[in-house]
């Protein structure tokens, strides 16, 4: 009798996983963290890829997508809040896209993306230890190409399975279509403002023409917001947008993508806008208080720089 209360005992006092898969496989699993930590790893992979949209991938070869996971969600979110949801986007093949428009944005948002398989691992490095140094997520390092993914199939979630599945989306993707198809596409979905979507809607949007006759200091401006779209527009002399796309301006100008003395008038130009915002909120605060809201009007005018 003692000899079978035994193994019940034992069977009794194995976790629940070992009663979920069985004595042979939990036992075993039970033995070992690391078999239970890879096997769990294995699960959660397999579980990531089967559902993902590969043959939709595929089919960007040759079309474009009609909409994007990032617009269904703005869409929601508007619906949610008792808003109408205007969409505005107008597709524009990247051969009529002036080159200095795509340097800009390439330089902004992903400067080895022509050379790299979909993943700037310097920059990974530099984020992550970024980000433990300060505790908390103050720096990214999402290609274009995981940009792309993201706005196309996944959501603006951070779990760590929707960012496993978007790893594994810009790995096939960085091989299934062209980077210059990456790009176009890119170009023409992401979020330029609320419901502006694509270079050619965002360029009607703030400057009332076509993106093919977009000129460099438009276009640094356009680069400038893309990371806050919504806070920001392409068409405003914030100290924001100006300092930005100056940086984006210098950025170009130190790979060769425009002569010096054109980089040089363009960061003049910039920094005319910089020293203009600087003596409107000075002579905003040396003017006589002649009425009960001159300080005010002075502070709002500083908080808007």
């Amino acid at each position: 009798m003692e000899n079978q209360e035994q193994p019940q005992e034992k069977e009794l006092s194995q976790p629940a996983l070992v009663r979920l898969l069985g004595k042979r496989i939990g036992g075993v699993i039970h033995r070992s963290k690391t078999k239970t930590i890879l096997l769990f790893l294995l699960l959660v992979t397999v579980a990531s890829i089967f559902p993902l949209p590969f043959g939709e991938i595929d089919a960007l070869k040759s079309s474009d997508p009609v909409s994007t996971a990032f617009m269904k969600e703005h869409e929601e979110r508007a619906k949610r809040g008792g808003k109408k949801f205007h969409k505005s986007q107008r597709w524009i093949p990247l051969n009529k896209i002036p080159k200095h428009a795509v340097d800009a944005i390439v330089v902004a948002e992903d400067g080895t993306f022509w050379s790299h398989s979909g993943f700037d691992w310097y920059e990974l490095r530099e984020s992550v230890a970024r980000n433990i140094k300060e505790g908390k997520m103050a720096r990214g390092a999402s290609t274009i190409t995981q940009q792309l993914v993201k706005n196309l199939y996944l959501s603006s979630s951070k779990n760590p399975l929707r960012k496993l599945r978007e790893w594994i989306l810009t790995w096939y993707m960085e091989r299934t279509l062209t980077k210059s198809r990456i790009l176009e596409i890119y170009l023409n979905v992401i979020e330029w403002g609320s419901g502006v979507y694509g270079i050619e809607a965002a360029t009607q949007r703030y400057f009332g023409k076509s993106a093919t006759s977009l000129t460099r200091e438009e276009a640094t401006k356009l680069a400038a917001i893309i990371p806050s779209p919504r806070r920001h527009g392409a068409d405003e002399e914030s100290s924001y947008v100006v300092r930005r796309a100056s940086m984006i301006l210098e950025r170009m100008r130190a790979r060769g993508m425009i002569t010096i003395d054109t980089g040089a008038a363009l960061s003049e130009s910039l920094a005319i806008h910089i020293d203009s915002l600087a003596l409107q909120f000075d002579s905003a605060i040396l003017q006589p208080d002649t009425s009960p809201f001159s300080i005010d009007t002075a502070v709002a005018k500083k908080d808007s720089l």
